[in-house]
């Protein structure tokens, strides 16, 4: 079976430490340009983050620029065809579940089915209190919602009762093409997102962690799946970077190191010093590493 490798987009979030300088004055053009490309060399998806503010005492490690998820995807899903659209991840305590479950489902059935929605409990404080969002119950309502919106996207007419959101007789529409739903995936690093992602989604997602890290979290994932009876599959999203210097050699080995560690998917971070070199790195990774690479 093919391995499956996605691309984070630059532009949409410019975190100082990672950004390069030509994405400051990138936008609509170079984002379009970056999508086609993707859609045309075979990238599993394209991902883009959330954060609705950004604290004036946190601007200079966050930087202050993050793109909406929904809209920009949305934005590129109207100029490919293919490529599928990752959110990476929605804060899900900001948003009551219906408004996400209706977002991207909308955005879903425009797109052809080519959603996948991750999401995560968020972890900015001074966030958290603006847009008046409980912090401290943060992992329950993230667990609550999560099953809220599978609730919308997987009945006609849904319900849910919770102990932070509770709903019946309600109708989301239009529905997501994809049946019974969209997949769900987890973002973060934290042992009870793991368990999350294991209980009530289908992929988890984490970032700025190694293959051991990894391995010793898929192995909780397995073992949390197994004691709650499940059977579906759940996909283990390797977060793998590659430098402009990265040969095929290089990456194939990380490749490897991160399958061993129980990778399925890759989520992959493209250096580049300029837009002309991304789209040409674009074009070796899927020229060169994805046929190398690309079988399990």
């Amino acid at each position: 079976m093919a391995t499956p490798f996605g691309l984070g987009l630059p532009i949409v979030q410019q975190v100082p430490m990672r950004a390069q300088p030509w994405e400051a004055t990138a936008g609509a053009d170079e984002l379009i340009q970056i999508a086609q490309a993707a859609d045309r060399l075979g990238f599993a998806h394209l991902s883009c983050s959330d954060h609705v503010i950004v604290p004036r005492s946190r601007a200079a490690a966050m930087g202050e620029c993050w793109y909406d998820a929904a809209v920009t995807l949305a934005f590129l899903a109207g100029v490919t065809e293919r490529v599928r659209l990752l959110s990476h991840v929605v804060v899900l305590p900001y948003r009551h579940p219906l408004v996400v479950a209706k977002t991207y489902a909308t955005l879903d059935h425009l797109s052809h089915g080519r959603v996948i929605l991750g999401v995560g409990s968020g972890h900015l404080k001074p966030e958290f209190k603006v847009l008046g969002a409980p912090f401290e119950r943060r992992g329950k309502v993230t667990d609550e919602y999560i099953q809220a919106i599978a609730a919308a996207w997987d009945g006609e007419v849904a319900e849910f009762s919770g102990m932070t959101v509770q709903f019946t007789d309600v109708i989301v529409a239009p529905r997501p093409v994809q049946r019974p739903r969209p997949p769900i995936w987890i973002g973060g690093n934290a042992a009870a997102v793991v368990q999350r992602a294991a209980r009530y989604a289908d992929g988890w997602i984490p970032w700025q962690l190694g293959p051991e890290e990894f391995a010793a979290s898929v192995a909780l994932a397995r073992e949390t799946a197994q004691t709650g009876g499940r059977t579906t599959r759940l996909e283990f999203v390797a977060p793998m970077s590659v430098t402009v210097t990265d040969t095929v050699q290089d990456v194939a080995q990380q490749v490897r190191t991160w399958r061993g560690a129980g990778a399925s998917y890759f989520h992959v971070g493209l250096a580049s010093r300029s837009l002309a070199e991304l789209l040409a790195r674009m074009e070796w990774f899927a020229c060169e590493v994805m046929p190398q690479c690309g079988e399990a």
